[in-house]
């Protein structure tokens, strides 16, 4: 297998010296990149999320890894000590990998946030799931330039083709890779089909606030 092309840059090795012994056992993750997908831990303090949209190599250890095809199995890579966030099309995310917070802390991290249900197009992915954003935003914001590299999809599924290959309870999409934002029904991954009838006025499904 290829491992130059994880190779872009290395991760200093004196950066996971001085990590603490909690960020240096690491968080589990599991990247997809356009061909891959890469099964270990990430040697990094704080949020998953925070570390990659730094965009800079993030040490890795105990890495395993496959065609995203599932044409071969998981194999051992121990030659793999770093990822780019760049190489990274979508990142599984679990619940060890985001600080807990209980249903008070979770209900203020979301409550000025509106929240859409959305297909994005990521190729070869596609990721259906729920995008918090700011009042005013809409999900074809997501498109834009911004200083966030990876966006949360929470509740998410990812599928290639008929193919699926994975879900979790939040997916982070490179936003480099984005190409289409899709409004739909996460139950069915389609558009939501229009009512019968004429509009009676007020605010329509996709400006509920949760």
């Amino acid at each position: 297998m290829p491992f130059e092309f994880l190779k872009r840059k290395k991760a200093p090795e004196a950066a996971v010296d001085a990590l603490p012994e909690p960020s240096k056992r690491g968080i589990p993750f599991e990247g997809l990149t356009e061909d891959w997908r890469l099964i270990g831990r990430m040697l990094v303090g704080g949020r998953m999320s925070d570390a990659l949209n730094r965009r800079e190599p993030i040490a890795i250890a105990d890495v395993s890894w496959a065609p995203v095809d599932d044409s071969a199995p998981l194999a051992p890579a121990p030659g793999l000590k770093s990822v780019d966030p760049y190489d990274l099309v979508i990142v599984l995310a679990d619940g060890e990998s985001l600080p807990g917070m209980n249903d008070d802390e979770r209900t203020a991290h979301r409550i000025h946030k509106v929240s859409y249900e959305v297909a994005l197009e990521v190729p070869p992915y596609r990721v259906v799931g729920t995008v918090y954003l700011y009042p005013g935003s809409e999900p074809d914001s997501l498109l834009m330039r911004s200083s966030e590299m990876f966006v949360p999809v929470v509740d998410a599924s990812a599928t290639m083709g008929n193919l699926s290959v994975g879900t979790a309870a939040a997916i982070l999409v490179n936003r480099q890779y984005l190409r289409e934002v899709e409004q739909v029904d996460v139950r069915t991954g389609e558009r939501h089909q229009p009512l019968p009838g004429s509009s009676m006025g007020g605010v329509n499904w996709t400006d509920r606030a949760r």
